[in-house]
């Protein structure tokens, strides 16, 4: 399977509008995907933004002609019933033929807790993310689906409006055992970790593809690129599955007290140097995964676009 490279969309940092607007940058600078991030509250308040992504998939559908674009991620399984996701996925596919895909996951409590149900443990909301699969991709046939299962009911439910292929459902993971689910339920494989036991536990080379994501801060300094990841994404420098478990900005901003600028300068790659952004994601690469996408960290984003555009993607695609 050839490499491919893409493009965060950060709906925690950008608007509904300039989202649209990244999107068709990304497509214009010759990134392959993108991946919206589906956020109810953003991480920390400085970042400003968190729309719905799903009237902004239908405008990226009317405003892109040849960028794949997916959620990265979706949790299907307690702010939103699974049946819903799965009629809003059709609505998404059938707009973007052969170019939308479902990125799921267990969610954090940031953005799930909202509606005021219990938050489960990561093996419970596992169990309930293999069950919202299954519903979606029922639902999905076209048939009329009546489910009785041991966290969601179905109802005599059936979509009317399908696109002629279902959606490819891609799960993230960040544990072995995620890893492993998604293996078993997934059509491919998400994370943030360049970690080559995850893509085994995936099940390795098993022509399912898997999408790595790095964070980078484009700008003209590195003294820049590092204040900027350090203003906008400090969290970036937490570790540990507590981080799905807190559930309001405010709540970051008080685990991120003691993390310096030095923290997030080891995890995201800053600064306008071509070498060091080639070989952080290589890094990807030598890991088993042959989807790579970046997050361009802050409000410069056209530095980042020329910069991927002219320098970093003909080295990789070389490569």
């Amino acid at each position: 399977m050839a490499i491919e490279f893409g493009y965060a969309l950060s709906s925690e940092e950008h608007g509904p509008r300039d989202l649209v607007s990244l999107a068709q940058r990304a497509e214009g600078a010759g990134f392959d995907f993108a991946l919206l991030s589906d956020h109810f509250h953003p991480w920390l308040d400085v970042q400003g933004q968190s729309c719905n992504v799903w009237p902004v998939l239908g405008a990226i559908a009317g405003a892109t002609q040849r960028l794949r674009v997916g959620t990265g991620v979706t949790c299907p399984i307690i702010r939103t019933h699974p049946a819903i996701i799965a009629h809003a996925a059709a609505t998404a596919a059938d707009l973007m033929p052969g170019r939308f895909f479902l990125g799921v996951g267990t969610g954090e409590a940031l953005n799930e807790h909202v509606v005021g149900e219990h938050w489960p443990p990561i093996d419970i909301r596992l169990e309930m993310l293999r069950e919202a699969v299954e519903i979606m991709r029922e639902l999905w046939q076209g048939k009329q689906v009546d489910y009785r299962g041991e966290y969601f009911n179905v109802d005599n439910a059936r979509l009317y409006s399908l696109p002629e292929q279902p959606p490819e459902v891609y799960m993230a993971a960040s544990g072995e055992q995620a890893a492993k689910l998604a293996g078993e339920i997934a059509d491919g494989l998400i994370s943030t970790s360049a970690d080559a036991t995850l893509v085994e536990a995936f099940g390795g080379k098993n022509g399912r593809p898997k999408f790595g994501q790095h964070a980078v801060c484009w700008a003209p300094t590195v003294e820049k690129a590092r204040a900027t990841a350090f203003k906008y994404w400090p969290t970036s420098a937490l570790n540990g599955m507590f981080k799905a478990e807190l559930p309001l900005p405010a709540h970051f901003k008080e685990a991120i007290s003691t993390v310096r600028e030095e923290d997030v300068a080891q995890k995201v790659t800053c600064g306008p140097d071509v070498d060091e952004h080639v070989a952080a994601l290589q890094e990807f690469i030598a890991a088993g995964y042959d989807h790579v996408y970046v997050h361009q960290i802050g409000p410069e984003q056209d530095g980042f676009f020329d910069f991927y555009q002219h320098e970093v993607l003909p080295r990789l695609r070389a490569a």
